[in-house]
Order: structure tokens, then C-alpha cells, then sequence
């Protein structure tokens, strides 16, 4: 008996998140009635929905650089409709607080690292799974509030737990919410230790370069070499200032089928931010490039450059509307 106990105890502590987890994420994914009246529904916030796919390129916008937007789930649902944006890649903040907001208890490290399941007592465990449970119930309800009003989430970016139950919930959780993959910074440690979970849950890495952590054209670039689902989160803006004015045309051409999405932004080789137009970076250049080539990449607008007497909505829809000649 006593062994008997010991092996649930071992199998409780395994199985972190747990199967029924899977199997609610599964059924609420197919189940119309179990996702229905959620708050912030379509009629809420708009009447029509909007459409950021011009030409086949999908234009959206991460929103970490969006000042003075309401970063609850809700707040920035509303301000994607308002500018037109049909994709998405969230911060994260949006997530967890939704998430959050029933539980008490947030994904990953944003919004609350749980303690380590071997520090954790059964009935703390059991605590944990029923609050994760909960929790992907949330983003499942928020997935559905944003495709109703005609919002995809393809990214999100979301601090790692160290554990093997930590990281899968991060994964459940960007599969509720109906993501292609997780954004985070370029790191080879991480990427290491993370590759085998994209494989695993066939959501991608996407990984982000700044100016000085590109990818090089030669020789192939190792990081690529850990796992299937590794990919570039390719800053284009960033790629231009930091090789000093180089085109990154052909970086896109050779990694287009690890490249799983663009951000874009109007810079100088030597490292300003401009509003889109008084730079340099060859943003139509990019845009057309994946139209004629029908390569599924996300392309995502950050607002970086400086603004007065204006706010982050009418900019926004600046950027929007210069995707939208660069690809008619």
C-alpha cells in the first residue's frame, strides 16, 4: 500500500499540468457551448471586423511599444480594432492578467513563478493543477473574445519557468491561445534547453535579434540546428542599424522557412528611428517580396520612433496604411 502511494505521489508530481488539462483545452477548442458568453464578446467591442492581410502578407503589431494604450485584455482588443489589425503578437502582459484574473496566479515568470514541484507538498500540487486549469479556461476564453472580433493571435512573449511542468504550461497556454509560436530573445542557453518542448508541442521558438545578435548570411547560422521548431522573430529595423545599412533581403531570402515573422520599422544605418518613410530600412522592399513569394511570414509594425502631438492609435494607422500602398 505504502508503495502504492508513493507511485501516484511520483506520478502526480510528473504529470504537473496533468492530462485533464490537455483533454479540457482540447474539448473547449471544439466545444461551442463551453466558450460561449464570454465578456468582451464581438458586439462588444466592434461592429466590423477588421482585415490586416493585404495582397496575402499578414500585417500586425507587437504591443510592448504601444504608449499610453490600455494593456488590459479587453483595452487592447478594442485599440487592435480601432487601428484595423487583424494579427497580433501580445507582450504577454494581456494574457496573464486575463488569466489571472480568476486564479490569482500567473504564467511563467511575468506574472508569478510557482515554487518547484519537488518543494511543493501533494495537496499543493493539486492546488496548482486546478489553478493552471482555470487559467487555460481563461486563455481559451480570450482567444475566442479576440477571434470573434476578428483578431488572431499568432505570438506571445512570456518569461520561462526552470521546470518541466513550468515550461509545458507555457506551451499549453500559448496553444490555448491559439499562437504559432512564443516570441523571446535570442539565447543560445535557452534555446538549448527549450528546443525539445517546441518539438514536443510543435509550437515554434520564435527568437528575436537586436542589433548586434543577427542572423549572418555565412555560415548558416547554428542556433537553427536545436530543434525543428526554432525560428527567427527577424527585426528587420534592428538588422539595417546594426550591419550599418545592409539590405535584409537576402538574410529574409535565405532563412524564409525559419523566418516566422518580421517586425518592422523605419530606421538609419546609423541607428535612428524614423516614422515610417524618412528612413531607410526598405520596408516595401520586404513586404513585396513575401506577397510575390507566398511565404506565410507574420510582418509586425513597432512604433519606435518618436511622436508629438499625436497618440500610438493615429500612428498605428499610419503604419497601416503604408503596408497597405506598399502591397496594393
Amino acid at each position: 500500500m505504502k508503495k502504492q502511494n508513493e507511485t501516484k505521489k511520483q506520478l502526480s508530481r510528473r504529470a504537473f499540468i496533468g492530462s485533464s488539462i490537455t483533454a479540457m483545452a482540447a474539448f473547449s477548442v471544439t466545444s461551442g457551448s463551453v466558450l460561449a458568453g464570454v465578456k468582451g464578446s464581438t458586439s462588444e467591442v466592434v461592429t466590423t471586423k477588421p482585415n490586416s492581410v493585404f495582397n496575402g502578407v499578414h500585417i500586425g503589431v507587437i504591443t510592448y511599444n504601444l504608449r499610453g494604450v490600455d494593456t488590459s485584455a479587453e483595452g487592447m482588443l478594442s485599440f487592435l480594432t480601432q487601428a484595423g489589425l487583424s494579427e497580433v503578437e501580445l507582450m504577454g502582459v494581456e494574457a496573464t492578467s486575463y488569466m489571472s484574473s480568476s486564479s490569482g496566479r500567473g504564467a511563467g515568470g511575468r506574472a508569478g513563478t510557482p515554487a518547484p514541484a519537488a518543494q511543493l507538498s501533494e495537496a499543493e500540487i493539486q492546488t496548482l493543477r486546478a489553478q493552471r486549469y482555470v487559467q487555460l479556461g481563461k486563455a481559451l476564453d480570450m482567444r475566442k473574445m479576440y477571434n470573434d472580433a476578428g483578431v488572431n493571435i499568432h505570438f506571445h512573449k512570456i518569461n520561462f519557468g526552470q521546470t518541466e511542468e513550468d515550461i509545458d504550461f507555457n506551451f499549453q497556454v500559448a496553444k490555448a491561445l491559439g499562437c504559432v509560436g512564443i516570441t523571446l530573445e535570442r539565447s543560445e542557453e535557452q534555446v538549448r534547453r527549450l528546443a525539445p518542448y517546441a518539438d514536443k508541442h510543435k509550437i515554434w521558438l520564435v527568437l528575436h535579434n537586436h542589433t548586434n545578435n543577427y542572423p549572418q548570411l555565412d555560415p548558416d547560422d547554428p542556433i537553427l540546428q536545436y530543434g525543428k521548431y526554432v525560428g527567427f522573430n527577424f527585426d528587420s529595423g534592428h538588422y539595417f542599424a546594426g550591419s550599418g545599412g545592409k539590405s535584409p533581403i537576402p538574410i529574409i531570402e535565405k532563412y524564409h522557412n525559419r523566418i516566422i515573422s518580421i517586425h518592422l520599422k523605419d530606421r538609419t544605418g546609423e541607428g535612428g528611428n524614423l516614422p515610417w518613410g524618412q528612413g531607410k530600412t526598405p520596408i516595401c522592399e520586404i513586404l513585396k517580396l513575401i506577397a510575390k513569394e507566398k511565404w506565410p511570414i507574420y510582418c509586425d509594425i513597432e512604433l519606435e520612433y518618436q511622436y508629438q502631438n499625436s497618440d500610438a492609435l493615429t500612428e498605428i494607422k499610419k503604419c497601416v496604411e503604408y503596408c497597405r500602398n506598399c502591397l496594393s
